[in-house]
């Protein structure tokens, strides 16, 4: 095979690639670092018994995704105040012929999936990601992680129980989800209490990731009066030069808030029932620095 021969074939799969990587870690400059060794292997390696590229690159990549998500585990890292995901912009292309596929990848990469992914152990989260997510027999996952059928088996149905008793439920509907983002952007920049408190459910939630490194809430607000009184005061204090750009980020429509030509927060809310259930604002100016292409 040729090197440009190669190259195609490798980034024809690229996107998949990558989604394994960031389901695993969470973390878009982790994923991306792992694809690139992935490349690495692919290009410098043995390749000729490799008779479907597309299987062979999905286990080195979660190999290596594997691998780094243990080291994270070992060294204990803190964090200040609640944890999200890294905003993580979804388009699914050709990876998702259907629109039921489109809906599984969607909510296999949502804020709230991710969160409860944290709390698995690296082998269960790489089993759940490859079975739940990207549908793989549990024969094919069993021979990418060096395991049995029956412990692979084991596994995947220990995580998926985990991720149904602690996973929230809400609306999937993108239509809808946007209609109700775009009010409550609109009430909440006219500082419009009462429009907001309308569109809050009774045991709303705001998780707020700022890392330490700007301002956020550093526990979880529960109930509309703190979550509504809490953005409403946010709101009146203002942002320079603010603006606002609608994103699909990790499958679903979220805001980004730019102050000039900075990424300032993202805000993307998790919807049921006609009302905002959890909203999740993301500050960590590192979490923010890649969504400058993606604008």
């Amino acid at each position: 095979m040729t090197t440009d021969a190669m190259a195609d074939v490798f980034e024809e799969h690229r996107p998949v690639l990558l989604g394994v990587a960031y389901r695993m870690l969470g973390r878009v400059a982790d994923a991306e670092d792992v694809v690139q060794d992935a490349w690495l292997r692919w290009s410098g390696g043995d390749r000729s018994g490799v008779r479907e590229p597309r299987g062979y690159l999905v286990r080195i990549t979660t190999r290596l995704a594997l691998d780094r998500l243990r080291r994270i585990k070992a060294r204990g890292e803190t964090y200040v105040g609640p944890w999200l995901p890294e905003p993580y912009p979804t388009d699914f292309g050709d990876t998702a012929p259907d629109a039921a596929e489109r809906a599984v990848l969607a909510d296999s990469v949502s804020l709230a999936v991710l969160v409860v992914l944290e709390s698995l152990s690296p082998l269960e989260r790489a089993v759940f990601v490859l079975r739940e997510a990207f549908g793989y027999p549990y024969a094919d996952i069993a021979a990418m992680l060096d395991r049995g059928e029956p412990a692979v088996r084991q596994l995947a149905g220990r995580a998926r129980r985990h991720v149904e008793e602690r996973r929230p439920r809400y609306e999937v509907d993108p239509v809808r989800r946007r209609d109700l983002t775009e009010r409550f952007l609109a009430a909440a920049a006219g500082g419009d209490l009462a429009a907001m408190m309308d569109l809050l459910a009774p045991d709303v939630r705001l998780v707020g990731d700022s890392g330490g490194k700007s301002r956020a809430p550093l526990r979880v607000l529960h109930s509309a009066d703190k979550v509504g009184r809490f953005l409403h005061g946010t709101a009146r204090k203002g942002v320079a030069d603010l603006s606002f750009r609608f994103l699909e980020l990790n499958g679903g429509p979220a805001v980004l808030v730019l102050s000039g030509d900075e990424s300032d927060s993202v805000f993307q809310l998790d919807v049921a029932d006609g009302r905002v259930r959890t909203v999740y604002v993301i500050r960590n100016p590192d979490k923010l620095r890649h969504l400058a292409a993606a604008r």
